[in-house]
Order: C-alpha cells, then structure tokens, then sequence
C-alpha cells in the first residue's frame, strides 16, 4: 500500500519553520560568541546582603619585592576574578596593583590614567577613617578617586602613601616585637578604615579588608613566613542612585 502525505500536516511545520526563522534573521542585537558581554547592571551578588571573600590569590615574588606584578581584577557584583583581557569592560570593580598587589584603584574608562580607560566603567573609590558598621552615608560622587593603584600603604606604617587599608613594619617594632617573624608584616586596619566603591555599572559598595595572609584572618597569625598575598575582605553592594548603606 502506498502512503500518501497529507498536505494539510506539512503546512503547521514549515510555517513555524519560516517564523523562527524570520524572527532570528530580524534580531537587532544578535550576539557575537567572539565578543566579550558585560553581566546584567546588577550582577549575580544580590544588594544589601554582606559578602564574605577569602584568599583571592596575588602573584609575589619575594626575592624581587619591588618587582611589578600583573595587575588582578575582582568583580564585587559577581564575586570572582576577573581576567585582565576584560579591563575595558564593566565585569570588574577593584583592580590591585603596585606594591604586592596591595594598592586598590576602581573602574572607570573616562580616566586616562585607570586600569579601565577606554572602557564603559564609572567607577571610583576613596577611603573613610571609620569602621565598617559606621559607614553608613554613601558619599558623594566628587569624591571618588578615579586613578589606580590609589589606596594602599597607611602613613601610620612604612612608606605610607597617605590613609591606608594597611600599615607595613618593615623592621617589627611597629606592631610586633621586633623578631624576624614579625619584620615586613602588613596589618590590615579594619578597626579604623572602610574601603568605598562605585561599581563599573555605578553601583556601590563599601569594603572591609580583613587581611593579605593565607586562612589567616586575626593579628596574631600574620607573620614574615604566613604565606601572602591571599586578599581577605567582607562587602556589602547597594543599587545606583542610593544614598545610605544597609544589611537587609
């Protein structure tokens, strides 16, 4: 017996085949593989919910201190590296580069002199001489640095380079006891500094960096032989055009 197709079950198929095809030929924003895309403005983090990040890796080299070392990029909105191919992008929000990787700079492609420029980042940072829970006001944003390698070495310390995240003692006897354990340590000041940031996507946060040293997070296990730089800081992310800081 011969069968026969029957016309009317073929007309359904090859009008939704046309149909999706027109519709995919018509996109106006095709994506290209090739092309890096920026995440969504606000990120995979959600806002006003305290991030904790531990040990994100710098590269040292301590028989050639002075070396410089590639600059690194973390993205606080999606909490992870970011690769330095992407620099011109959005997808990160604090570079650490200079000294150990221990200066911190933002985002921002309008400043020739960022790790950004060229790119779409509006980003910023400054440093306020309080702890973490009493940053509350978001400042304004004339005040935000937009260079890099802006805030690192306090004045407190060795070869401070203005208010700091850390003081360095190079000798010991700053904070330590002078033993060789306790020579060249960086001590984060948590206590007293509060990082602030405007996001690439001119978001903000404010950063408590906690320490450079590998699963050490208190004072007393930060020494000469602690394995570094393992960056260590808690954040918390609030939307553009907000003017206060709060934990939800």
């Amino acid at each position: 017996m011969k069968h026969t197709i029957r016309p009317l079950l073929i007309l359904p198929v090859l009008a939704l085949f046309l149909i999706t095809s027109c519709a995919k030929s018509s996109d106006p924003n095709p994506v290209d593989p090739g092309k890096p895309v920026d995440p969504p403005v606000s990120g995979s983090v959600p806002f006003y919910k305290l991030q904790r990040v531990e040990n994100f890796a710098a590269p040292t080299d301590d028989a050639n201190p002075t070396a410089p070392q590639p600059t690194i990029y973390f993205s606080l909105e999606n909490k992870q590296a970011t690769a330095a191919n992407l620099a011109q992008t959005t997808r990160w929000d604090v570079a650490f580069s200079g000294l150990y990787n221990s200066f911190m700079s933002g985002n921002n492609g309008k400043d020739a002199n960022n790790f950004g420029n060229g790119g779409a980042g509006a980003g910023g940072i400054l440093i306020l001489d309080k702890p973490f829970d009493q940053v509350t006001e978001i400042p304004a944003d004339a005040q935000f640095r937009t260079g890099k390698s802006l805030i690192g070495t306090d004045d407190s310390g060795d070869f401070g380079e203005g208010m700091g995240w850390y003081q360095y003692d190079f000798a010991g006897t700053k904070r330590g006891d002078g033993s060789y354990e306790k020579q060249h340590v960086a001590y984060a000041l948590p206590e007293k500094r509060t990082l602030v940031v405007r996001t690439g996507n001119g978001n903000y946060a404010k950063i408590k960096m906690i320490s450079c040293y590998k699963d050490a997070f208190t004072v007393d296990k930060w020494l000469r032989s602690t394995p570094h730089m393992f960056f260590t800081f808690e954040y918390v992310l609030v939307p553009k055009g907000s003017t206060k800081f709060e934990i939800k």
